[in-house]
């Protein structure tokens, strides 16, 4: 069970620092479900940076995360909940019956020795058991959803989410997403029982700017404190506003409650949008 902890102010920094406490397992990643991850600090094939504020950071190395979970009506023991540097939720490594190991997403408040099991029947309604949307009861919580039909988890995969089941109608199923969006997908969809672990990932106060360092993330400049040829909100005397309607990104786009989503084909499925929190002026 994760729990926020809050530092005792012995510095300026450590007074806004927090960080999430829980029980994780002491014991090093499987090797052999791990490989390097190589750091591009947001530059692309051509050596462009197309990601701003990228650099640096501690090493870390990526777990093969199995998001598809294959394996049907096999039974498996959970081992071990780990960290995951490269996500916000914890991991979980399985054993299968047959001696295979695996990691997959750990649902929240999953404990050492649970059973979990993925299966395309009508399975048990257990924490951390997968199974298609059409045997998975209306209003129960789930994560790793897929998109498609066999292409394995793609949506509700961060710390503390999950979806919920409202209805099934036909081919599909309406399911209400993290966001409040509540979308149609097709019944034969796979999805794991639960909602994600270390729900309090999301209150972390990073506090200093060498944790963020740690993490990756570079030191970002104020689009006010650069030239007009930086940026649109450069210029002016002093501590001056942006001095245009809305803000805007360097590049002059708009930057806040802009929709950004293209026609697709695929907003049928859409039953109702996200609703976009506004700013107060």
């Amino acid at each position: 069970m994760s729990s926020l902890k809050i530092y005792k102010p012995t510095s300026p920094a450590r007074r806004h620092t927090s960080a999430v406490k829980d029980d994780l397992s002491r014991e090093r990643p499987l090797k052999t479900l791990t490989y390097n991850k190589k750091s591009h600090s947001g530059r692309n094939s051509q050596g462009k940076i197309t990601v701003r504020h990228r650099g640096g950071g501690a090493k870390r190395r990526v777990r093969v995360i199995d998001f598809l979970q294959e394996k049907y009506n096999i039974p498996a023991i959970v081992e071990s909940i780990e960290y995951d540097p490269n996500r916000g939720a914890r991991i979980a490594l399985i054993l299968y019956t047959d001696g295979e190991k695996r990691y997959i997403l750990a649902p929240l408040s999953i404990k050492i020795g649970t059973r979990v099991m993925a299966t395309k029947e009508h399975g048990e309604i257990v924490l951390g058991n997968r199974m298609p949307l059409q045997y998975i009861p209306v209003g129960i919580q789930i994560h790793n959803l897929e998109f498609f039909p066999g292409r394995g988890g793609q949506i509700v995969r961060g710390a503390g989410a999950g979806a919920e089941i409202l209805a099934l109608d036909g081919e599909y199923a309406h399911v209400k997403m993290p966001s409040g969006e509540i979308r149609l997908f097709r019944k034969g969809c796979m999805a794991s029982i639960g909602s994600l672990s270390n729900e309090e990932h999301r209150h972390v106060r990073i506090g200093k700017a060498g944790r963020m360092r740690h993490l990756g993330i570079r030191p970002t400049v104020r689009g006010k404190a650069m030239n007009p040829v930086d940026h649109p909100h450069g210029g002016g005397e002093g501590h001056n506003p942006i001095g245009l309607k809305h803000p805007k990104t360097p590049w002059g786009r708009p930057a806040l409650g802009v929709k950004t989503r293209k026609k697709k084909s695929s907003d049928r499925l859409i039953l109702s949008r996200r609703k976009i929190k506004k700013r107060k002026k």
